[in-house]
């Protein structure tokens, strides 16, 4: 039977938890645009403890349930998992979110009747702990319980799905919230106190494949050329201990400014010069469109995949080249004019309107197959 106005299709989305970070910016990108009187979105969360989204989630018409954190080796964990899905029959489609470990809650949702299955890549590589050994005993589960598979980009598409069909949604954005504004970068510029530094920005959970102790030993380099610089950091993570750590120890503190987690990254990318992506490994990283959005010249290592690149202003460099080499690359984008870069972003596909559209007609023929 068709859902109707007054009854749309409720998706749930099964994440880790829903506070700042790239992959629950791009879920809230969507959800915030979407037709919700035809598709709505709850969320099942691994995270006890408060959620920066939880009130707009809310506030939308979602629901945000809570489990512990996840353990498939845990027989307690996978009983409650099984019995949230036996009591919520009302959903019909589930979009796992958990990369090598998307096929745990898959496995329930089939349990209980679930006819779509979604598993959703947004990584191409995994680090490398103890922890690693249990995903890639979970990974095989992801093609044995899911009805779909979708992925962030090609990369991370056969990384996950090893080599079998899936569908790209691209990590859009809302476009026109980054357009460059001159007068909205001194605002924020004053308010940091960045003063006419030139800015090199970053934005990303401080997580090992990040790769943030490299990014500050290229700033320590780009110091000894040039101290009239700013690293800005946007994020909070594991490894900000660490990062401190180093920042101290190389004596720079005066000038890293930590932000920590952050709602108005479109505004923050406007008080950067460049924009600096050293990851070990991404699969479609959103901040790089957010950055060329807000029409940062960005640097990127060869963790990151060429996909991304929509504007002229990219340059990929290898993570074997010493961080002089990447601190002179960073310096040559120093005094460039910043650019509007929107109709680019429409161009390429990554506005956040015409994809919308794309996944409201997935879900609703989807559940009309069913």
């Amino acid at each position: 039977m068709l859902q109707t106005q007054t009854n749309p299709i409720r998706v749930l989305h099964v994440v880790t938890n829903m506070s700042y970070g790239g992959l629950e910016n791009l879920l809230m990108n969507y959800y915030r645009n979407i037709d919700r009187t035809r598709i709505q979105f709850d969320f099942l969360t691994h995270f006890q403890g408060h959620q920066d989204f939880e009130e707009e989630i809310k506030a939308l018409g979602g629901c945000l349930f809570r489990l512990p954190r996840l353990n498939p080796l845990d027989p307690r964990y996978l009983n409650k998992l099984n019995r949230f899905f036996a009591d919520h029959p009302e959903y019909k489609i589930v979009h796992s979110h958990l990369d090598c470990m998307a096929g745990i809650p898959l496995k329930y949702a089939k349990k209980n009747l679930v006819p779509v299955r979604i598993a959703h890549a947004h990584s191409s590589n995994q680090v490398h702990n103890l922890k690693y050994i249990i995903k890639r005993m979970c990974k095989p589960l992801i093609l044995r319980y899911a009805t779909n598979l979708f992925a962030c980009g090609v990369k991370a598409g056969n990384w996950m799905f090893g080599g079998k069909p899936f569908s790209l949604i691209n990590n859009a954005i809302d476009a026109r919230s980054f357009m460059f504004n001159s007068a909205v970068a001194e605002q924020l510029r004053e308010n940091l106190q960045l003063q006419n530094d030139f800015v090199v920005g970053h934005v990303g959970q401080l997580r090992q494949e990040k790769n943030h102790l490299f990014l500050i030993d290229v700033f320590n380099e780009i110091l000894k050329i040039d101290s009239s610089c700013t690293l800005v950091l946007v994020g909070k993570g594991p490894q900000m201990e660490p990062a401190l750590a180093k920042v101290n120890a190389y004596g720079i503190a005066e000038h890293v400014k930590f932000l920590g987690a952050r709602s108005d990254i479109p505004s923050i990318m406007q008080a950067m010069d460049v924009f600096v992506l050293p990851s070990f490994y991404e699969g479609f990283p959103v901040t790089m469109i957010e950055a060329q959005a807000a029409g940062l010249p960005c640097v990127i290592s060869d963790g990151v995949p060429l996909e991304c690149k929509i504007t002229d202003q990219v340059k990929q460099i290898s993570l074997t080249e010493s961080p002089q080499v990447w601190a002179e690359e960073i310096l040559k984008y120093k005094n460039l004019i910043r650019r509007n870069n929107y109709d680019v972003v429409v161009a390429a596909g990554y506005d956040i309107n015409a994809n919308v559209l794309y996944l409201e007609e997935f879900y609703q023929n989807a559940i009309n197959r069913s």
